[in-house]
């Protein structure tokens, strides 16, 4: 099974997407879109963007933990990694996107 694209509403309202690997595990996740059809654009952005190892960042939160963010070409954040118990677990988690995003599914769940 590949990987898909979820979109759905928060309780605030806004519209956010999440990609899962074909064995359903979130392996990116978006910030709040005003509008669905903002939303999709931001799924085609990371589809588009993926496959490039220069659009992500490799990044340590103040707890230790790694993980990871996909950028637009213009350097805008489109989506974030779940955090990783390891180095070597994110960059596997970095792998799976570029992998599962360009040809995932977009299931709307709104």
């Amino acid at each position: 099974m590949s990987g898909k694209f979820e979109i759905f509403s928060g309780k605030n309202g806004q519209y956010y997407f999440r990609l899962k690997a074909g064995n359903g595990e979130v392996i990116l996740s978006s910030e709040g879109y005003t509008t669905k059809a903002s939303c999709e654009n931001g799924v085609a952005s990371v589809k588009k963007h993926a496959p490039a190892d220069a659009n992500y960042q490799r990044l340590v939160a103040k707890n230790g933990s790694p993980y990871f963010t996909l950028s637009a070409a213009n350097h805008q954040v489109i989506g974030n990694s779940e955090m990783y118990s390891s180095t070597q677990a994110r960059d596997k988690g970095i792998e799976s996107v570029k992998v599962n995003a360009p040809s995932a599914v977009t299931v709307a769940l709104t």
